[in-house]
């Protein structure tokens, strides 16, 4: 079974997180909540959430997913274990996504070199490597990026597609294709 974890820290934005939480396990993805440094996160509009796990070096999940949220990605890029797990996955060409002000974290760890991703507009200007631009979603070799909250959905779905997923059923059982007029290939 396809595995995901998504970095959960203090001041995530919990929108990003959740959605996407909630869109690849509805792919059949074995997703978990993986708290960075303890197991109970407060997000950035104060919601509590209980991870299934805290964040460890044992972990190998098929993809690693950092949601946005200004307080949650300084902690992130505080994160030397962080750090580690992600330039380590890197290296090894391993997939890891990151959505809204998340670009900045991989950004602090030297990931960014040699790629094109997108990020949070107020943020872009924290990036100083790489090829930063203003679309909505990006996919570059083992990175996938994507501009802020709105786009949690399309980002998830993008995921799951990356891990071989069939994301178009949730999609038109979402009704994803009516509430955001998009086209089916999108």
């Amino acid at each position: 079974m396809r595995t995901a974890s998504v970095i959960l820290a203090e001041g995530c934005e919990e929108g990003e997180a959740l959605t996407i939480i909630d869109i690849l396990r509805r792919c059949e993805i074995d997703v978990k909540a993986t708290g960075l440094g303890k197991e109970e996160i407060k997000g950035a509009h104060d919601i509590v959430i209980r991870c299934d796990e805290v964040l460890s070096e044992e972990s190998d999940p098929d993809v690693v997913i950092l949601p946005g949220g200004y307080g949650g990605v300084d902690a992130m890029k505080e994160s030397e274990l962080l750090r580690r797990i992600l330039t380590k996955r890197n290296d090894e060409g391993k997939l890891i996504a990151a959505i809204c002000a998340a670009p900045t974290a991989l950004e602090t760890f030297g990931l960014l070199e040699g790629k094109t991703y997108t990020c949070y507009p107020t943020v872009a200007g924290e990036c100083r490597h790489g090829n930063c631009v203003s679309e909505k979603m990006v996919s570059d070799g083992n990175l996938i990026t994507a501009k802020g909250p709105a786009l949690s959905y399309a980002f998830a779905y993008k995921i799951a597609d990356a891990l071989g997923a069939d994301s178009l059923c949730v999609k038109k059982r979402m009704i994803y294709f009516n509430a955001f007029d998009v086209k089916e290939d999108e």
